[in-house]
């Protein structure tokens, strides 16, 4: 299982996506270009100590990201408000790449028809968006649990 941004826009939801895929024990991919220069200043304020510990690849593209991916023959689940699937109604892979678009627009057409899967989270009535390291966290802690991907039980 991996995490992937795709030209992201804001800095502090990079580094709280590290801080995630850290504490859930994940990697990260980040498609270039970003929104925002890209130095630890600017990640550490959310990121806070947990930037030393992320399995962090960034990639200058999307096709230097799909090419390795490929490689590695991993399936691409874009999170996406226009996707079909909820995301709890489908099955999760340990090969999956859960990727989001940029907050400022979303996934191109391009990234949309490279996903092999499309997922979205339910929301009430006329709600736009979750922000998209929220959305991550919601998707990422389900595609784990189905895939046997936690560390820890809860109660039984």
């Amino acid at each position: 299982m991996r995490v992937a941004l795709f030209q992201p826009d804001i800095a502090a939801n990079a580094a709280a996506a590290i801080r995630l895929c850290v504490c859930f024990d994940v990697p990260l991919a980040i498609v270039e270009p970003c929104g925002f220069v890209w130095d630890e200043r600017r990640l550490r304020r959310v990121g806070l100590d947990y930037l030393k510990g992320a399995r962090l690849a960034r990639f200058a593209s999307f096709s230097a990201f799909e090419a390795a991916r490929h490689a590695a023959g991993e399936r691409l689940v874009l999170l996406t408000t226009q996707a079909e699937h909820p995301y709890h109604l489908v099955h999760y892979r340990p090969d999956d790449v859960l990727l989001v678009g940029r907050e400022s627009a979303g996934a191109p057409a391009t990234v949309h028809t490279a996903a092999d899967l499309r997922v979205r989270v339910p929301m009430a009535p006329g709600r736009r968006s979750l922000n998209v390291v929220t959305a991550l966290a919601v998707v990422l802690g389900e595609a784990l649990r189905q895939t046997g991907g936690l560390t820890e039980r809860g109660p039984q």
